[in-house]
């Protein structure tokens, strides 16, 4: 403790202090420092120790009344949180500076050095620096208890997809992490054919409901249901709906389109492959490398269906390729694909290697192919597939057999893959476990769909650029983009660092918090 005095001329004398009897410079207590800090304390009524409440599972401090703040340790919202705790009893004091004092991130405690200064006895200004210590008490905020409750919802959007394949889903999931938009759903359920997430607001829903809309191509409807009704207010309680049906069609489905539908793309083929679905349907025509976009609305509008889930697929062999050059479009073709090149292929069933039968076909996969390879196909010549735009065409329009894509090694692929994705925590309670396992123990975990979902991204590099794709430390790191079997892989440049914090709320890292 000090006190303020204006600074001493040479004319000046000393005095007495009033109660030691010590020569002091004049001022208005007469006193000197030692005895004024016996007499007075202007620090008094200020708490010296104050609770601070923190949610664990938030990580979020109470500001009273009721909201609760995000605030990173000795941070400029951290300290003015500490000092409204402190403004109610500082109201005879004047605040000159306030700062932490460094305690072990673990202990709980928190210190603030506050300094203040105070008129007393006669004008003297006394300025005092003391030390206040926050406690943190742990208390559950209202958003974490209904998080913990997982049935106190407002809304919940449903969304579905009535196919065999989750590759739509598995592609969704990462958007969704990409742009945090699970971080305000109270509970995520995966259930059959789709997955829900609940809310505690209706805006956190219809955000998510927006975000859907502008992602995949898809279709919603809403509802809501009465709960309650105060009479004397004139309120309601809804708890509303949102259900989100995405078009039954994923990557690598063959499908055939309406013929008014393929008239109006462009006069492009009936059958068609879809080549991948981000916000719209992107089809390509394998025997002229037409290609289209179909979104959501054209969709439901002229809706056509999956020929051929991932499981029908058959594995053939390339006995010979001769690449087409120079093709002419009729009259009002469309845009044709550059990344693509246009074949005529002799393929083998590998299950038919001890006989003579061949099929014959074009192809989009001409870039890719060589003789010897190993290509996935949807065989129709010996196939029975009833639908209501296939059946209506002529016969010798129907191609003997479609290729998909390339087909190789997936074990070697697993081994060498290098990076990994994040996935979202989700209730899988009610899920029946997956029935298709490969038999390799080091991905027998890991579902069939999922891989050729991780397959896709390796071998799409416009579909990967909207995924979060990180380094895998505990592989070893790749240096080409392929390996010695032409299998596409994903670069380094493409990939993140996943960065760890070994601990958000002040440890190691802390300083690389930026929010």
């Amino acid at each position: 403790m000090e006190y303020m005095q204006a600074p001493a001329t040479s004319s000046q004398g000393n005095i007495l202090c009033c109660t030691c009897g010590i020569p002091i410079p004049p001022n208005p207590a007469n006193m000197c420092v030692s005895c004024l800090r016996t007499t007075v304390d202007i620090s008094e009524g200020i708490p010296k120790q104050v609770n601070l409440h923190f949610c664990k599972q938030c990580e979020r401090y109470l500001q009273p009344p009721a909201s609760w703040v995000q605030c990173a340790l000795e941070s400029r919202e951290l300290l003015a949180l500490c000092l409204k705790k402190l403004k109610g009893n500082m109201t005879k004091v004047r605040l000159i500076d306030a700062g932490f004092l460094w305690t072990e991130p673990h202990s709980k405690r928190i210190k603030l050095k506050v300094t203040i200064q105070k008129e007393v006895m006669n004008g003297a200004i006394l300025q005092q620096v003391f030390v206040v210590e926050f406690v943190i008490q742990g208390q559950m905020c209202d958003d974490c208890h209904r998080v913990e409750a997982k049935d106190f919802w407002n809304s919940v959007v449903q969304v579905r997809q009535k196919t065999s394949h989750k590759k739509t889903f598995y592609y969704l999931e990462q958007l969704i992490l990409k742009h945090k938009l699970h971080q305000n759903a109270l509970n995520i359920k995966e259930i059959h054919e789709g997955i829900d997430f609940y809310y505690a607001t209706k805006q956190h829903a219809q955000k998510m409901v927006d975000f859907l809309q502008c992602t995949v191509p898809c279709r919603s409807k809403t509802s809501q249901r009465l709960i309650s009704h105060d009479i004397h207010s004139n309120t309601f309680n809804y708890k509303s709906t949102y259900s989100i049906e995405i078009v039954p069609v994923c990557k690598d489905n063959v499908v055939c389109l309406s013929p008014r539908l393929a008239q109006s793309l462009g006069n492009m083929g009936q059958v068609c492959v879809c080549a991948r679905v981000t916000s719209t349907i992107h089809l390509i025509d394998p025997n002229t490398l037409q290609i289209a976009e179909v979104d959501g609305g054209t969709y439901w509008r002229n809706p056509f269906n999956s020929l051929v889930s991932p499981r029908q697929l058959e594995e053939f062999i390339v006995m010979d390729t001769d690449i087409i050059r120079n093709q002419k479009l009729g009259a009002g073709a469309g845009i044709r694909s550059n990344k693509h090149t246009l074949a005529e292929v002799w393929v083998q069933k590998t299950s038919e290697m001890d006989t003579a039968q061949q099929y014959h076909c074009r192809t989009h996969l001409g870039h890719l192919l060589n003789i010897g390879d190993l290509v996935q196909g949807f065989d129709f010549a010996n196939s029975n597939v009833n639908d209501e735009f296939l059946n209506k065409m002529s016969p010798s329009h129907i191609p003997d057999v479609v290729l998909i894509k390339k087909s190789y090694n997936r074990s070697k692929r697993v081994k060498r893959r290098n990076w990994k994705l994040k996935e979202m925590d989700k209730d899988r309670e009610g899920m029946a476990p997956e029935d298709e396992r490969e038999s390799e123990g080091w991905i027998c975990s890991i579902s069939r769909q999922y891989q050729d979902f991780l397959e896709d991204l390796e071998e799409d590099e416009a579909l990967r650029k909207n995924v979060n794709i990180f380094r895998d430390a505990s592989k070893i790191p790749v240096e080409s983009d392929t390996d010695d079997e032409g299998a596409p892989r994903i670069s380094l440049m493409e990939m993140l660092e996943d960065l760890s914090l070994t601990d958000a709320t002040g440890g190691e890292g802390a300083d690389m918090l930026t929010e």
